[in-house]
Formats: C-alpha cells, structure tokens, sequence
C-alpha cells in the first residue's frame, strides 16, 4: 500500500496567508473563497499539562494513535476535534470531569 503524500504544512500556511491578503485586495474570484482553519499544536497542548501522549489520550477520551497522527501531522483534528482541543488548552479539568462522567455512565 502506497504512503499517503505528506503535507507541507508550511507551505500550506504561506499559501493560504497570500490567498486572504489577495482576497482582502479584491483580487480573487467571487464564489472563490478558501478560509484558512486554526489547527492546534496538540503535542504543544499535551505538554502544557505535562501529559505522555498515554496518559492525555486516556484523560480526554481520545485514542493514544489519534494523539500521535496529529502531533505527527499525519493528520489533522477535524472541526470537533478542534474545539475539544480549545477547551482542554484553557479548562482541562472540566473535560477529563466530563469524560470521567460519560465513562462512568457508559460503564453502568
């Protein structure tokens, strides 16, 4: 099985930046429009709560594969996955609580 084409991410940034100041400008077509998308920096999300990639998968409810395609840019959180993020960067307790519970009731 071929490996999938690895993303240049880098490269997708720059593009996008020069798509929006071009838009901004008028200069590209109407209808055309491409929105640039926030992507977390998961490994960097994981870190500030000094969590293995075990150990945050297990605490949010995620799969340790899924933390470690992201973190390796092999794939990217998709617009949930991208909220779930957000609020694991600014109130992680409520989300592992909010896991804790849903595990709990699931398990009854």
């Amino acid at each position: 099985m071929p490996s999938p084409k690895k993303r240049d991410l880098g490269k997708e940034i720059i593009e996008g930046l020069q798509w929006a100041l071009a838009d901004m400008r008028g200069e590209n077509p109407p209808g055309g429009r491409r929105y640039v998308v926030w992507v977390p920096d998961v490994k960097a999300i994981r870190k500030k709560h000094a969590l293995s990639q075990t150990e945050f998968a297990a605490r949010f409810g995620l799969s340790k594969r899924t933390v470690e395609q992201w973190e390796q840019g092999r794939a990217v959180p998709d617009q949930p996955a991208r909220v779930l993020l957000s609020v694991i960067e600014q109130a992680p307790g409520t989300v592992a609580r909010a896991v804790k519970k849903t595990q709990t009731r699931r398990a009854a």
